[in-house]
């Protein structure tokens, strides 16, 4: 298993502080030996993720780390030109040595559409056509005209993760032989308003196994929520704040801390707390890779990064998790 971190960017700041503060966290997680880093993509509304461009974001994080893989968490595909995306992530894979990792996903937010000229209703159609070109790309085809992609970047075919709430979407990447990457939380269907994160993602992984080529070595991502603190009362309290400033797009039978807890599937509190609660996701026994970020409880820039240290020092090894043998010093 992977360790990972994610962040949205979501730190109570001004663009420039929370950028300064994600690279931070990062190079923080490079310390105690986390594997990956993630960024989310977010256009318009800083409240949602304050980074529009996260490849750039990373190029400015490769150059103060040596060795933690930098992932996108996504790529909103179908609003990006994919010859440009194949460019910008080539140069970025040799800027980094080889450390990029491409996730890409359809979107989420309808009103990002406008702007780019495009309708929501069509992301799904955008989103098959961009990658079949990005894909493309990488592996030197003919764009037009005899034009190929330089510089080339066959590599990075080996790096595609797509993010999917559907088992349609598992299977496509399932026999793409791309990565599968799995939300920290999905909405609940309304026939079914009690269903359990694992509940809802275990038919994405099985229909992702089951459409994988023959000889093909699985890649799966969970991304989890967990924010661990020294006490348990500080966790509470700090998730008392965040989660009440959250919205579900789905109504909660109760509006209590422990309601939002199980709604938001946030994993806090101490180490040990932590600990018993993700052993009891049974969707993490099937991920290769284990991503935590602090959304939705966003607590202070120092907390998140003793989060990390706790994360790297006791919960994630008590999952069976081996820090990198190259470490780096904190």
């Amino acid at each position: 298993m992977r360790l990972g971190f994610f962040t949205r960017v979501l730190d109570e700041a001004p663009p420039a502080e929370r950028y300064r503060l994600a690279a931070e966290q990062i190079a923080h997680a490079e310390s105690f030996g986390f594997d990956t880093a993630w960024v989310a993509q977010h256009h318009f509304d800083g409240a949602e993720g304050g980074l529009p461009a996260p490849l750039v974001f990373l190029a400015h994080v490769a150059a103060r780390t040596s060795r933690i893989r930098l992932g996108t968490g996504i790529i909103t595909l179908p609003l990006e030109h994919p010859v440009r995306v194949a460019e910008d992530t080539a140069v970025l894979d040799l800027l980094t040595g080889g450390r990029l990792e491409v996730g890409v996903g359809s979107g989420g937010t309808p009103s990002s559409f406008g702007p780019f000229g495009h309708d929501s209703a069509d992301r799904a159609t955008l989103y098959a056509e961009h990658l079949s070109v990005l894909v493309r790309a990488w592996s030197g085809e003919d764009l037009g005209g005899g034009s190929r992609l330089y510089p080339p970047a066959p590599r990075l075919l080996g790096a595609i993760w797509e993010a999917t709430f559907s088992a349609s979407g598992g299977a496509r990447a399932g026999r793409a032989g791309n990565g599968l990457m799995l939300s920290r939380t999905q909405p609940r269907p309304a026939d079914d308003p009690q269903a359990t994160l694992a509940d809802l993602q275990r038919p994405i992984v099985d229909a992702y196994h089951e459409n994988l080529p023959e000889g093909a070595v699985p890649r799966i991502v969970a991304s989890r929520t967990a924010f661990v603190a020294d006490s348990r009362a500080e966790a509470l309290r700090l998730a008392e704040l965040g989660l009440g400033r959250g919205r579900l797009p789905w109504e909660l039978p109760a509006d209590d801390l422990d309601s939002r807890i199980a709604a938001f599937d946030v994993h806090v509190g101490t180490p040990q707390d932590v600990i018993d609660s993700l052993r009891a996701d049974p969707t993490l026994e099937r991920a290769t890779d284990l991503v935590f970020q602090v959304h939705s409880v966003d607590p202070p820039h120092p907390l998140v990064l003793r989060s990390i240290e706790l994360l790297a020092t006791e919960v994630a090894p008590a999952l069976g998790w081996l820090p990198s043998t190259e470490m780096s010093s904190t």
